[in-house]
């Protein structure tokens, strides 16, 4: 008989700060060793329900709960966040701020030597989570030198050696690249399987996630329980289009064209190949042969032998040549490390060129201080808590054009245009502190976007988001583009990447690997396995169906999602 180790029963929960509830009516029962997937638009109490479980509420965030909630022996608002951590490990979406220790050995460790374990308990216990995590030859970095997938298996590590038996996962692939958010989902997967916790993964990324296994998905929405079903069952249904989560591209692709689903194993890809999906896939893709690409205008922003190196003899940049011309919407893509928010340093000014030159419409930038650049080069950071100094979110995007002098009614108009653009609008009076994590990332993009610079620098603009704020925001991006504005996103996100940009610009180890069309970066695996790229599910739904040219179909599907957005 299966045991149950979470039991909500008709819980309701509402912040103080709050006049509605955030949380209502929750009835959901999670069974020891079960790997569950909670999904949800921005706003649904996702995140919500993930603090109830691990004491951060009501301990950090007060508020008012009715009904019950129990998590294994422990009760809701009667035990301690340290209580609640003997049942519920957390691995946070922002690795940084859960790192504690000076060497990846002393943050693994922490919390048994906090218990006054013996060295050798703890030498012990290491080596184990070391390897199981693949960290052993990394225990004497410090954590904040590490790659993004390194320091997602550290914290996963500091919490896996306390043995609790559940483990939540609070969007582990928000700052990713597309390997690294695969050997995550499978790595989640292969310590589910060999020390049997029950995991809980709180995600955006629904077809990222799907690659491993997951016995139930909770769909959430407006604070309540939308759906709690199978993978199966969720891909079959509209539910997700109805709530504004990205469907699976292959899904979306085969109910577009018209296609039947499989009967079973939707997660899948190679159970949608046969004869007659090979002709109904070749038939839709010669309705979209391939256009001509958009003419070029003048030269904005160039790169001629640009390198940079912190250390003498150690370059993170290397002889980086390429040309942004005004009007492109430009993706900047390569693996974590790779130096893609280096070379955004370097184009506003934080840092300076070892070697080469930078230019702005044919002028060298050298001589331009971080102001002037600023006035015509808009950057938004990937870390958005890194930008939000103020404590109201109206005067965060309205400082900017403060600190220009402009006149308070002007600001007022802007900002509210601007928010109503960015879906931030009904929030125009919160604290920054009362916003979810997408909530504060797009009012960092806001408080930039407002300014009107001439070329906008975007460092993952659409991480942690659901899917209808996503739509909503590159579509807001795509109407400046249309208007002239220049920009350059920083993305690990494929679909963004094919979707909403011409050109792909690709560093791997410092250098330019590639410049081409998205389609023809995703479909060479000499490019994507170099960069920890991932192939898209439509490139593999083409090549399963061994259509002669995968790379066309995905042209093609991209191309008709542009028709019906009337691109």
């Amino acid at each position: 008989m299966k045991q149950k180790i979470i039991q909500f029963n008709d819980f309701s929960f509402q912040y103080d700060a709050q006049s509605e509830p955030t949380l209502k009516h929750i009835d959901l029962t999670i069974y020891a060793g079960e790997k569950i997937l909670i999904i949800g638009p921005s706003g649904s109490g996702k995140s919500t329900l993930g603090k109830c479980l691990n004491g951060l509420i009501p301990q950090n965030d007060p508020g008012k709960a009715t009904g019950s909630l129990q998590i294994g022996s422990a009760h809701f608002g009667h035990a301690s966040i340290y209580d609640l951590s003997l049942q519920v490990g957390t691995v946070l979406q922002d690795t940084d701020s859960q790192f504690v220790g000076l060497t990846v050995a002393e943050d693994i460790v922490f919390s048994l030597e906090n218990e006054q374990k013996s060295q050798s308990v703890m030498e012990e216990a290491l080596q184990t989570w070391a390897q199981k995590t693949d960290l052993i030859d990394q225990l004497h970095k410090r954590p904040q030198d590490l790659s993004g997938g390194q320091k997602q298996r550290v914290s996963m590590a500091g919490v896996l050696i306390d043995e609790t038996p559940i483990l939540l996962f609070d969007e582990p692939l928000a700052n990713l690249d597309p390997k690294t958010s695969v050997a995550a989902i499978e790595m989640i997967d292969q310590l589910h399987k060999e020390q049997g916790f029950t995991a809980i993964i709180i995600e955006h990324r629904l077809e990222e996630v799907l690659a491993a296994p997951i016995d139930r998905i909770i769909v959430m929405d407006e604070g309540m329980i939308a759906a709690d079903t199978t993978p199966d069952a969720l891909l079959r249904s509209s539910l997700l289009q109805e709530v504004g989560i990205r469907e699976p591209l292959y899904i979306k692709a085969c109910k577009k064209i018209g296609l039947p689903l499989p009967a079973q194993n939707l997660t899948m890809i190679t159970h949608f190949s046969s004869p007659e999906i090979k002709t109904a896939l070749s038939q839709f893709q010669a309705l979209y042969p391939a256009s001509e690409g958009k003419k070029l205008s003048e030269p904005l922003l160039q790169a001629a032998n640009v390198s940079f190196a912190y250390e003498a003899g150690k370059p993170i940049l290397s002889h980086l040549d390429f040309t942004i011309h005004r009007g492109e919407m430009i993706s900047l893509v390569g693996h974590n490390g790779a130096g893609k928010s280096t070379l955004s340093h370097l184009i506003t000014g934080f840092l300076t060129p070892s070697s080469g030159k930078l230019s702005w419409q044919g002028k060298d930038m050298a001589g331009d201080s971080i102001k002037e650049r600023a006035e015509k080069i808009g950057y938004v950071l990937q870390n958005s808590n890194q930008m939000l100094s103020k404590n109201f979110l109206f005067d965060e995007v309205a400082s900017g054009l403060r600190n220009r002098s402009i006149e308070e009614a002007v600001i007022r108009n802007k900002v509210h245009e601007t928010l109503r653009i960015c879906g931030l609008y009904p929030y125009r009076s919160w604290p920054l502190s009362a916003l979810s994590y997408g909530q504060k990332r797009r009012a960092a993009i806001a408080a930039i976007l407002v300014l009107e610079p001439e070329l906008i620098l975007l460092d993952e603009p659409t991480a942690g988001q659901d899917y209808r704020h996503y739509h909503d925001m590159m579509t807001f991006i795509q109407s400046l583009n249309a208007l002239g504005l220049t920009i350059i996103m920083i993305t690990h996100d494929m679909h963004l990447m094919l979707e909403y940009t011409q050109r792909t610009i690709v560093l791997a180890n410092g250098k330019v690997l590639a410049d081409a069309t998205p389609a023809e970066v995703l479909g060479d695996s000499s490019i994507t396995q170099v960069a920890n790229l991932q192939e898209t599910s439509l490139y593999m739904l083409a090549k399963v169906n061994q259509l002669p040219h995968p790379t066309a179909f995905t042209t093609a599907f991209i191309a008709s999602e542009g028709v019906r957005h009337g691109k």
